[in-house]
């Protein structure tokens, strides 16, 4: 059946009257008469029979009468968008795919702005094991955040902030002692950072235009590890940015610009389209974007 003759059906049975239902519908009296037609063959019932000067509905019509209207009305409300939900009353769990340093400097803040509107959210950090997977597509996700560039076709993406790579090496490192340019830069022992294993990046590129080569003497898959490697040896380690003072101070570490023309880091935050209307996770993302603007704001 012809759902859109549901609607001429609501009219007919309301009006009893085929040149009123016509009007209701915005169509001409030739054009209800079609339509009722079709609904008595589909119903194999004439729903309106002529008495005297008026039609009255037959007992069929008269039980579908009102399940008809109550359908319309269902099917209405449909599209129409939902009223603003409670956040207050909000019971749900969102997951943030990103990297240990993400973690390390949002986390605390992101929990504590969530808590003070929704105390019953609950937020999932996964690691980046997940990137270059389909997590945002097949729901495993979201959110992720971080550096993008990897993404599924249809995957939304918002650049929040950029960022400076800065070294960072323990307090007393020998590099302290004088000015540090790239080739003392290059002579020091570093820790790469990478969960593939990767010994070269846009550092070594960087020092290779100047005829200069560093060595990475080990490699790690996260900055946490890099940083606490960095604190307990002469080893130069890096970071994103100068928003964690208080954790590199804490750690006895100091941070320094790398003497090399190296690009900004876009941080940004992805997810799948799915999600871009739904109210609650358009909430979570105006949350997780004012912690990160508020956390790495001076990040360049």
């Amino acid at each position: 059946m012809d759902l859109n003759l549901l609607r001429a059906l609501d009219a007919l049975l309301q009006e009893n009257s085929v040149t009123r239902a016509a009007e209701r519908l915005g169509t001409s009296p030739a054009a209800a008469s079609r339509m009722l037609a079709k609904l008595r063959r589909a119903a194999g019932d004439p729903l309106l029979v002529r008495a005297g000067q008026e039609m009255v509905p037959t007992p069929r019509a008269l039980e579908l009468r009102d399940e008809v209207s109550a359908l319309l009305l269902r099917s209405d409300a449909l599209f129409v968008p939902s009223a603003s939900f409670d956040v207050a009353g909000l019971h749900r769990t969102f997951t943030i795919q990103a990297s240990d340093l993400l973690l390390t400097g949002l986390a605390a803040t992101l929990i504590d702005h969530i808590h003070a509107e929704a105390p019953h959210v609950n937020v999932v950090f996964l690691a980046e094991t997940m990137e270059g997977g389909p997590a945002l597509r097949q729901g495993h996700a979201d959110l992720e955040l971080g550096v993008l560039g990897h993404l599924d076709p249809e995957t939304r993406e918002e650049t929040l902030t950029r960022m400076r790579i800065l070294a960072v090496a323990r307090q007393g490192h020998p590099l302290f002692d004088a000015p540090i340019d790239a080739r003392r830069f290059a002579e020091a022992d570093h820790v790469g950072i990478s969960r593939l294993g990767k010994r070269h990046g846009p550092i070594d590129t960087a020092l290779a235009q100047q005829g200069l080569r560093r060595r990475v003497s080990v490699v790690v898959p996260s900055y946490t590890s890099a940083m606490l490697l960095a604190a307990n040896s002469d080893l130069v380690s890096l970071t994103l940015g100068e928003w964690l003072v208080e954790t590199i101070t804490a750690l006895g570490l100091c941070t320094f610009p790398i003497p090399l023309a190296l690009p900004v880091v876009e941080i940004g935050m992805a997810w799948h389209p799915r999600n871009t209307a739904d109210h609650a996770h358009r909430w979570f993302r105006d949350h997780v974007r004012a912690v990160v603007l508020g956390s790495m704001d001076g990040g360049m």
